[in-house]
């Protein structure tokens, strides 16, 4: 998965607006308790970040 196709599904999930916030501030467990951006910054595949957003949010099959 490329990075812009992450954010196209964030923003589809999250709405643009609420998907930058959401990915800087929520910390999430599958991520050893780092936030998206975080993690993307340490280096964390795309596709590894994408299904941890996925195991905490009820992302839709479609997006998945």
């Amino acid at each position: 998965m490329r990075l812009t196709e992450f954010w196209r599904r964030m923003n589809a999930h999250f709405g643009e607006i609420y998907a930058e916030s959401w990915a800087r501030d929520y910390v999430i467990a599958p991520l050893n308790g780092r936030t998206v951006m975080q993690a993307l910054a340490d280096g964390e595949s795309v596709k590894t970040v994408w299904r941890a957003v996925c195991q905490v949010e009820d992302v839709s099959s479609k997006l998945r």
